[in-house]
């Protein structure tokens, strides 16, 4: 079972990060309609490093063509048992097999079979080999609702989650049971994958803006995303920590983590505070963006827009040196969004935010570049640490500048 190295789709390989770079992912691809999404997803698991080698039931074949999977991951892909016995070769886990098993989407039929060790397909097979060898599996199932909620089916769902198979539960919608997101399916991989060094471990972060109202539906806010929030709460649940985040008025993408929804700057320090006072946090990232004031005085009902209208502003609190005097064991990460300045004159802002916060490490950051800042995916940075030390982050994934943060924080407890 021999790729080319020059296949042409594997351009894309590790083009959004490098948390799974090098490890093999083997996807089992059923026949439910569903896998016209299974190109897509096999791209995004590439687009982070995974090397993807396929397996397709002959129902799936009827479907999409395996030589669009072969394009999809430039490598060849299973469509039946042979004598090379290919679903052990992938199943088997170790140097040549598979890192995890992934069957997306998976059919009520394919369920159950793997559920009662039936294998009569090449993915059933690949299942029996793989959960046989200890390799994950994780199981996305797609199909109408009525047959997921078949006493049978839902007995064999519970059968595979006995086994240690990870179901990743469909949402329901229009009468049928679909497949999640293709954007979901891969983070799971992804979390499979990635080291569990934060392992009991309890972790705080903050995301996104706030907003301060100046009458009844009018407010002022800045342009925070809330991605690299997201980014820490998906990389330390990914690692094996019990995470909290307390997220402004922006969209979360599903987590593995408690979700603290607030809209104000007082919304936001009132749980954070709330947290560190009722919960013993190791680590704390507040990487929000907080409004720094606040509208003095908000009208009820809709300012007129016939004539001008003076705002007052007042200063919000400062979240960041109260959550440390609230819960000083615990280390807190904060952020120093900047903008226009040179190197020099970051870290000089950075370093006096650090010694002014009683913070443990400052993340500094100058939005006024290209591909950094708010909205984009990637960010450059500098951590500042109490010891004095600086360490220059350049520009790569807000995922993979929270991984590199998190490492910091574990070598900062002597536990990397």
């Amino acid at each position: 079972m021999e790729a080319s190295e020059i296949h042409p789709s594997k351009d894309i390989l590790c083009l959004s990060s490098r948390l799974i770079e090098g490890k093999k992912v083997a996807m089992g691809v059923c026949g439910s309609v569903a896998c016209i999404k299974s190109p897509e997803i096999a791209r995004g698991l590439m687009r982070h490093g995974g090397d993807v080698w396929v397996v397709m039931t002959k129902a799936a074949q009827e479907l999409i063509s395996p030589a669009l999977m072969e394009w999809a991951t430039g490598n060849p892909v299973v469509t039946d048992l042979t004598g090379k016995i290919e679903h052990v070769a992938l199943g088997k886990g170790g140097e040549c097999g598979a890192d995890v098993v992934l069957i997306s989407p998976a059919t009520a039929n394919t369920i159950s079979k793997i559920a009662c060790g039936i294998d009569d397909t090449p993915v059933t097979s690949l299942a029996t080999t793989a959960i046989g060898s200890g390799v994950p599996v994780l199981v996305a199932p797609a199909m109408h609702v009525s047959m997921l909620h078949h006493p049978a089916v839902q007995e064999n769902v519970k059968k595979l989650s006995a086994m240690g198979v990870r179901v990743l539960l469909p949402h329901v919608d229009e009468g049928k049971a679909k497949l999640i997101s293709e954007e979901d399916i891969v983070e799971e991989v992804i979390a499979t994958l990635r080291p569990k060094d934060m392992t009991g471990l309890r972790v705080l972060v903050t995301s996104g803006p706030t907003r301060s109202y100046m009458d009844s539906i009018r407010f002022i806010t800045n342009s925070s995303s809330g991605k690299m929030g997201v980014a820490f709460a998906k990389e330390a649940t990914a690692r094996g920590a019990d995470v909290t985040l307390v997220s402004g008025p922006v969209d979360v993408p599903r987590l593995r983590a408690k979700v603290i929804k607030v809209t104000s700057t007082n919304e936001m320090m009132h749980a954070v505070l709330e947290e560190l006072s009722s919960t013993k946090y190791d680590l704390a990232v507040m990487a929000a963006a907080p409004l720094d004031f606040d509208v003095a005085e908000s009208t009820r009902g809709k300012l007129s827009s016939d004539s001008p209208v003076t705002l007052r502003l007042i200063p919000a609190p400062k979240i960041l040196a109260e959550a440390k005097r609230t819960s000083p064991e615990t280390c807190v990460i904060g952020f120093k969004a900047e903008f226009g300045l040179d190197v020099e004159a970051l870290i000089s802002k950075a370093k006096a935010r650090l010694e002014g916060s009683g913070c443990d490490m400052i993340v500094a950051n100058d939005l006024s570049s290209p591909d950094r800042g708010f909205a984009s995916d990637t960010d450059e940075a500098y951590v500042l640490s109490k010891d004095g030390s600086c360490i220059h982050i350049p520009l790569k994934h807000k995922r993979e500048l929270a991984s590199q943060i998190l490492d910091l924080f574990l070598e900062r407890r002597g536990d990397a």
